[in-house]
């Protein structure tokens, strides 16, 4: 699950970016407003984690000016202004959801996994298809109750197909959804985790829509 985050504090920063990934996340970190409405207008990021605080661009103003482009990524605003009138200009402009600081980091990916399974229309906490279910929470997979081993990648790419079930992925999608800054991503590296899935949890689940990408079928195909 890959997220933004925009906070300037560097030791801070620092902190959410190791704590968040050793939690699964894959985290894009910048560090001013105008970095951060950059990169959220190019990259398709699952959520994203916005200070207000910001130099160069507030993040307010960065909220407002994603929303009326009509970009629709969850954003849950991580702040040190907790005054109700802020929390309300916030949450009117846009956020998803509102944080002061200091966070549990528990508690932050918590609310991010929550943010991610609304915007996906996927309410409950484990997602499920087929006779598959996956736990965000503790990285955990079950095929019809038993549990099933699979890489860090196997996994994120399971994850990317069960909230967008029943939607065609392209390769591109799903390289944005597994690979951060500077992480190198080989040609054929989708088609292998796609392959390895497969094997481990049957052919019927993922299919390849030739010319366009993979789409993972939430039910049992019909024969």
């Amino acid at each position: 699950m890959r997220i933004l985050l925009a906070e300037d504090d560097s030791l801070l920063g620092d902190g959410l970016r190791a704590g968040l990934r050793q939690l699964g996340f894959l985290v894009d970190w910048v560090r001013d407003g105008e970095a951060a409405e950059r990169e959220l207008r190019a990259q398709a990021y699952e959520a994203a984690v916005l200070d207000l605080g910001l130099p160069r661009k507030d993040g307010l103003n960065v909220l407002a000016d994603i929303r009326r482009s009509g970009i629709l990524t969850p954003v849950l605003v991580l702040t040190a202004r907790d005054a109700v009138p802020d929390r309300i200009r916030g949450l009117d402009g846009g956020a998803d959801d509102y944080v002061v600081k200091p966070v549990d980091l528990h508690e932050l990916a918590a609310r991010l996994r929550a943010l991610v399974r609304r915007a996906h229309g996927q309410p409950q906490e484990c997602l499920s298809a087929q006779d598959v279910v996956l736990d965000p929470a503790s990285r955990s997979v079950r095929q019809a109750g038993e549990p099933v081993t699979l890489s860090t990648r196997e996994f994120d790419l399971l994850q990317a197909f069960m909230l967008g079930a029943d939607r065609v992925l392209s390769r591109e999608q799903l390289e944005q959804q597994l690979y951060s800054w500077g992480q190198e991503v080989e040609s054929n590296a989708i088609e292998v985790h796609i392959h390895n899935l497969r094997r481990k949890l049957g052919p019927a689940l993922i299919h390849t829509v030739r010319g366009v990408g993979y789409m993972l079928q939430r039910d049992v195909p019909k024969p």
